[in-house]
């Protein structure tokens, strides 16, 4: 639990300080405790712990405490009661959807979704017996419809990936709690410093901290926060039997991450913003999403929900797939990845990458063609990303 003597710190002194467990050294920079096991006092000491009578840790599957610093901090960060993190981002989302449900619960999720996110969605839950219906997330009619049955859990991105798609998630929160769900919420995109979920009404925010929390390349690991009743019940049990545990090693990485997060985010977010503007007017750019520009579709509900643009751009070039590659390889100083978030910019294709695995009609579901590219803009000057980016346009 983040402890409450820090809870009226600003958000930048809690990236800094929130969590700090030092040891008898001293020491300013965090302490990375690789060790998997915990020697005890004594065999009494030994089985208390174990039966969660003492304090203490027992095993690094269990808790360690780098990865409870971490915790501790990103709690903080969030406004939530507690948190937990894992080996990666789909091993926090994997747990947070399947951990709650049983056969014949029933799962209401966003047709926009990551493809890993979709593909336990449509192919691992039903194997269980776990109904899966797909709603447009930026339809509240088609909400409404979906949610007047009971529902489990409802699974939303806002913004989406790879195409920056708004849920109002105030309004989604309201439907599902009334058809007693929990609203699960990827605030990946978004990032902790421009869109608070539980805010809105959201029960469990997940994430992928390989992305801006670690935000330079280097780790894996995600995030689950919300409720501790909750966590404690029914996603514990999960993490602990299953075992995504995070490194401490990751976890201490991330740890230093967010130290800078909040000023990495805000000026690639700045770069972005400038950037979208420029890239819209190129002619061979046929539609641009950037969640602040006024012409994106869901500008209204980004502009409620979100503080800032963020360090996506979604664009589709005239043509498809063949202009798409054409512009990737004529890139310079961009590099192509599949990652996010990264102080590098980054740029890919979608359609082949990481919405590759669904079938055309879920893409086609999504708005996703070929013709799409996703860009995460780092902190390069801008001068040089948008000679980079206007040059290959150019090639096409």
């Amino acid at each position: 639990m983040p402890d409450p003597d820090n809870q009226d710190w600003r958000p930048a002194t809690r990236l800094v300080r929130g969590g700090l467990l030092r040891s008898r050294h001293g020491e300013t920079s965090e302490a990375i405790f690789a060790t998997s096991g915990y020697a005890y006092p004594s065999a009494e000491d030994a089985a208390a712990r174990m039966a969660g009578n003492a304090e203490g840790y027992v095993y690094s599957r269990y808790g360690n405490p780098t990865n409870q610093m971490l915790a501790d901090r990103l709690a903080l960060m969030e406004g939530a009661q507690t948190c937990r993190v894992t080996a990666s981002g789909m091993g926090a989302i994997a747990a947070t959807i399947i951990a709650p449900c049983k056969t014949g619960d029933r799962v209401v999720a966003a047709t926009a979704l990551f493809g890993s996110c979709r593909h336990i969605c449509s192919q691992i839950l039903p194997r269980y017996g776990i109904e899966t219906e797909f709603v447009d997330g930026g339809d509240l009619d088609a909400w409404a419809r979906a949610l007047s049955k009971p529902t489990r859990l409802v699974l939303i991105e806002s913004p989406s990936n790879p195409l920056l798609s708004a849920v109002d998630i105030a309004a989604v929160a309201a439907l599902a709690h009334a058809a007693g769900a929990l609203l699960v919420v990827d605030n990946v995109f978004a990032t902790p410093i421009f869109q608070k979920p539980l805010d809105l009404g959201a029960d469990l925010v997940v994430y992928s901290a390989t992305k801006h929390m670690d935000g330079q390349g280097r780790v894996l690991l995600g995030a689950i926060l919300g409720p501790a009743d909750f966590i404690e019940d029914q996603i514990d049990p999960w993490l602990k039997h299953t075992g995504p545990a995070a490194s401490p090693f990751n976890a201490w990485v991330v740890l230093k991450g967010l130290e800078t997060l909040e000023l990495r985010v805000q000026q690639a977010s700045r770069t972005a913003t400038r950037l979208a503007d420029r890239l819209a007017l190129h002619p061979s750019v046929a539609r641009l999403h950037y969640p602040s520009r006024p012409d994106h579709p869901d500008h209204a509900v980004h502009a409620r929900q979100m503080s800032g643009g963020g360090t996506l751009i979604a664009l589709s070039v005239k043509g498809a797939r063949a202009e798409a590659f054409r512009f990737l390889n004529a890139l310079k100083l961009v590099d192509i990845s599949n990652n996010l978030g990264d102080t590098k910019s980054l740029a890919c294709h979608p359609a082949s990458t990481t919405h590759r695995a669904l079938s055309d009609d879920e893409r086609k579901e999504m708005g996703l063609d070929e013709s799409w590219l996703r860009l995460s803009v780092g902190l390069e000057d801008i001068a040089d990303l948008e000679a980079d980016l206007m040059a290959a346009l150019d090639a096409l």
